[in-house]
């Protein structure tokens, strides 16, 4: 039998989230481990030195035959690394984030980078992007207003003040058309502004309706 939820989370929940901040960058991608630090400080910090307990755990007691067999083990993701390397990148890992908390250093504030920390960032912006705004939505909806409305018709209250947030958060950030482009991709974003808006005009209006 597979992990339950509760087990999942207490003996990997940090670990999954670091290795997945390394999903489309390849392993040794040092923006990854600064992405999820610089988001990590800013909202979790007691969740670094889990992390990195986890990510030592995991590399010295790696799953026998038997976990394997059972299905009763946490399966990491594929980051690109033959199994006889994935000790020591483990361990690499919680290194960095053992020295990030031994000094007190967090990676300066800036715009994300990488598609985990946009996501972690924004997460109920990436919620109604990648799940309103994909490719369908023309044929699912008709329109960018449709599709805000249903969005709007069966979300908490507190869900769309987190929006309202997080979009005055995204438009804060010094950012040009194209950085934005850029983020509304990783968050999930497959359409274009409604015309004639730009992102930054169509989010603004965004922000206000919602505020509204």
């Amino acid at each position: 039998m597979s992990l339950n939820p509760a087990e999942h989370d207490r003996k990997y929940g940090e670990l999954d989230q670091v290795v997945r901040a390394h999903l489309g960058l390849g392993p040794h991608a040092a923006e990854a481990v600064d992405g999820y630090l610089r988001q990590t400080w800013r909202t979790r910090p007691w969740a670094i030195a889990v992390a990195a307990e986890q990510l030592r755990v995991y590399a010295d007691n790696p799953p026998g035959r038997l976990r394997l067999r059972l299905g009763e083990y946490y399966r990491l993701p594929d980051v690109g690394l033959p199994p006889e390397e994935l000790r020591d990148w483990l361990t690499g890992l919680a290194d960095r984030l053992d020295e990030s908390l031994a000094t007190g250093q967090a990676p300066p504030p800036a715009p994300p980078v990488t598609p985990w920390e946009w996501r972690s960032r924004f997460p109920e912006l990436a919620q109604l992007l990648g799940g309103w705004f994909s490719q369908d939505m023309p044929e699912e909806f008709g329109d960018h207003e449709a599709a805000l409305a249903d969005y709007l018709q069966g979300t908490d209250p507190g869900l769309v003040a987190q929006l309202t947030g997080e979009l005055h958060d995204l438009l804060a950030l010094p950012l040009d058309e194209d950085g934005l482009a850029i983020a509304l991709a990783a968050l999930g974003s497959e359409v274009e502004p409604p015309a004639p808006l730009s992102r930054a005009a169509w989010l603004a209006s965004l922000a206000l309706r919602l505020r509204g």
